[in-house]
């Protein structure tokens, strides 16, 4: 059985946990900044959890971190 190639483009997006959850960064902190405010631009700086539905799909493309 050949190995598995992990998803290079997943694995610099998604983390798992500890607990087996799958972390990721929030989308739309990277440009258009100045019509944002504070509040919102520091909340898009935090880490959140990938949907249950999506999990399994990205777990898939990340082999060896399960």
């Amino acid at each position: 059985m050949p190995k598995l190639k992990t998803h290079r483009g997943a694995a610099k997006r998604f983390k798992l946990t500890a607990g087996g959850k799958v972390a990721r960064s929030k989308a739309y902190a990277s440009h258009i900044l100045t019509k944002k405010t504070r509040k919102r631009k520091r909340k898009l700086d935090k880490k959140t959890y990938c949907s249950k539905v999506d999990e399994a799909n990205v777990k898939q493309l990340l082999p060896y971190k399960n």
